[in-house]
């Protein structure tokens, strides 16, 4: 009976020594220090550009990497990536010609002529942009346990997608739509009325 009391007296000193363990030893934390530099203005430039319309578009990219005469579970690929971004349908008033506008002698109505809308580059929004499954042969499954494999050509894939929807879209139609909607509220608050002349 000695015996175990001596261990349980064991026992009890144990913890009361881990207990004291956690209780005295400070916790640390990690600190983290952002020794970045500010920003460097590069260029300033005088914008001329009425953005007339914005498209939202979502893709999702399956490519499949095959190896030749090699059996897709030894080695080669399959992705599903899924990406979102927007692109913005603006017109250029900046390239507008001297004659673009004529202004009746009585100067009540205005004649105008636009350019065509123009697609601006689909901007891919980062957070929404993943690799939502994969399938990988041994070999590829392998490798990716020592290095990372580059995503850059899914968002190459996913711009061109993007902007191909873009065009299919009738964006630019609704952005010829806007623009002349604004200019010709504007100028009827001025006074004017307004028509428009097809471009060249």
């Amino acid at each position: 009976m000695k015996w175990r009391g001596a261990v349980i007296g064991a026992v009890v000193v144990a913890v009361v020594a881990l207990v004291g363990v956690f209780v005295v030893v400070p916790k640390f934390g990690t600190d983290t220090v952002d020794r970045s530099g500010p920003a460097v203005l590069q260029a300033l430039r005088d914008l001329s550009q009425f953005h007339a319309a914005t498209g939202e578009y979502q893709v999702v990219l399956d490519i499949e990497q095959d190896v030749r005469y090699v059996p897709a579970v030894l080695a080669g690929q399959r992705t599903l990536f899924v990406a979102a971004g927007t692109v913005n349908a603006y017109v250029e008033f900046g390239s507008l010609a001297e004659d673009a506008m004529k202004v009746s002698p009585e100067n009540k109505s205005v004649e105008l002529t636009l350019p065509a809308p123009v697609l601006d580059k689909p901007n891919l929004h980062q957070e929404r942009c993943y690799v939502f499954a994969q399938e990988r042969g041994l070999v590829d499954r392998l490798a990716a346990l020592v290095e990372t494999r580059d995503q850059q050509p899914f968002y190459v894939a996913a711009e061109q997608k993007i902007a191909d929807a873009a065009r299919e879209s009738g964006l630019t139609d609704r952005a010829e739509d806007n623009t002349r909607k604004m200019l010709t509220g504007m100028l009827q608050a001025l006074g004017y009325s307004v028509t428009f002349r097809p471009a060249d």
